[in-house]
């Protein structure tokens, strides 16, 4: 039972329970890069390839904030003791890897990551992410950054 102390002045009876967490695009976006650049540090023979100003993936997103819920649960936990979701993302994350490796892995693991660490830090789902590659560093380009190896 909450205690007049407890309670703002002025607030009637009932309003602590009420209210809206929120989080930002920017801040979606700043998790998701964060992360993305985490995974992708751990396949070295691409990192070692991309030059140091290149390796932050770039990440534009759009969140939709959860519809409301009438519920007596105020902890912050659903039904099936998972946290409640805040919102939903849909994220574009673009990548520079290095070449030659294994693409498709580095990009499963940058989508697989984000998810689960969204959906851990900020209530997210993520209901869709792409993962573009936006250019390919190879060992030789890596010294002549002008134009094309052919």
């Amino acid at each position: 039972m909450t205690s007049d102390a407890d309670r703002r002045p002025g607030s009637p009876r009932g309003e602590q329970e009420r209210g809206a967490t929120t989080v930002a695009d920017r801040v979606v976006a700043k998790i998701a890069s964060q992360v993305a650049r985490e995974a992708l540090s751990r396949f070295t023979e691409s990192v070692s390839h991309v030059p140091p100003g290149r390796r932050t993936p770039r990440v534009t997103t759009s969140v939709r904030r959860a519809p409301e819920r009438n519920d007596a649960r105020r902890d912050g936990e659903s039904a099936a003791g998972r946290p409640a979701v805040l919102g939903e993302a849909r994220m574009r994350i673009t990548v520079e890897l290095g070449y030659p490796s294994d693409i498709g892995s580095q990009c499963a693991a940058v989508r697989r990551e984000v998810t689960e660490r969204l959906r851990t830090w900020a209530g997210m789902d993520v209901s869709d992410l792409a993962v573009s590659v936006e250019r390919l560093h190879s060992v030789h380009s890596r010294h002549t950054d002008l134009g094309r190896v052919r």
